[in-house]
């Protein structure tokens, strides 16, 4: 069975939680590189998919033609 691919809120939201957990001071030092490196995984995907929204994104222009987002 697939996975179903995570939507952006629902990365910021485990993103959050892995910052929060970091912030509370009482997990060893080891779980928080643990943390650390799964949180910069997770901000890696976000970037990721947000590069890739903006790939697909398209502007209009004054005359109401459509063209592609540059960035």
């Amino acid at each position: 069975m697939d996975k179903k691919e995570e939507t952006l809120e629902e990365m910021f939201t485990q993103l959050e939680s892995v910052i929060k957990t970091m912030e509370q001071g009482d997990v060893s030092l080891e779980e928080t590189f643990d943390l650390y490196h799964k949180g910069m995984n997770m901000l890696k995907s976000c970037n990721d998919k947000i590069d890739k929204v903006e790939k697909k994104m398209l502007i209009l222009d004054d005359k109401g033609e459509a063209h592609e987002f540059e960035n």
